[in-house]
């Protein structure tokens, strides 16, 4: 599955609540919940748990979960959401997320970014295929979501501060494939709306659909 970008995550008004939210949290550093060898390359800040920082993730999970790019992962499961700041020098090295985080199965990875990308510099996520290295760096209020298998990295924050909320999702849809093909599938029975196919196209590719869902889905 590629990686899917979601553009307007967070509307200007929410992202600038949310900025002004996160200002105001305490901060700690953020090595002390990556496991095995991820705690070893892993150099940022997070939020530290509490109400404050409990209600600004549930408000990000909300508007992401009303997003028709996330929904059409079939998520079942947010199993996390962390508010991380880099700057000073500080980056996440080379690493694979782990496969189960607060007792779920983490299928997706996602990044919303809160800060624009003029006010760091570095700070890209690196997300390295067997096709090459995708830098993604995106406007705030805008963000990401890829495979946790992913081999992926956060490069060093030369200037500025990098703020954004990660979290994990588990889809219903076990697999990266089959994500890919029902996502694919969307896509065409979405265009056909706008079109004048024959009459029975439409209903033929609804069939396929359903089964390859009845066929995937966890229930």
């Amino acid at each position: 599955m590629p990686v899917l970008h979601l553009q307007g995550v967070l509307d200007a008004g929410t992202l600038s609540a949310v900025r002004e939210a996160v200002a105001e949290l305490p901060f700690g550093s953020g090595a002390h919940t990556a496991a095995g060898a991820a705690r070893r390359v892993k150099d940022n800040e997070q939020a530290l748990p509490g109400a404050a920082a409990d209600a600004v993730g549930q408000h990000i999970r909300d508007r992401l979960q009303a997003h028709p790019v996330f929904a059409a992962v079939r998520p079942r499961t947010i199993a996390a959401l962390r508010l991380s700041r880099y700057r000073g020098g500080m980056h996440y090295g080379l690493h694979v997320d782990a496969a189960v985080i607060d007792g779920v199965r983490t299928d997706l990875s996602f990044t919303c970014f809160l800060t624009d990308p003029d006010e760091y510099d570095g700070g890209a996520l690196c997300i390295h295929e067997d096709g090459g290295e995708q830098r993604i760096k995106l406007p705030a209020g805008d963000a990401c979501l890829y495979p946790s298998a992913s081999l992926h990295e956060v490069e060093a924050v030369t200037r500025g501060e990098r703020v954004a909320a990660v979290g994990w999702v588990e889809s219903r849809l076990r697999s990266a494939e089959q994500r890919s093909v029902i996502m694919a599938l969307d896509g065409v029975l979405d265009a056909l709306n706008d079109a004048s196919p024959p009459a029975a196209l439409r209903p033929a590719l609804l069939r396929v659909h359903g089964a390859l869902l009845r066929m995937w889905l966890d229930s």
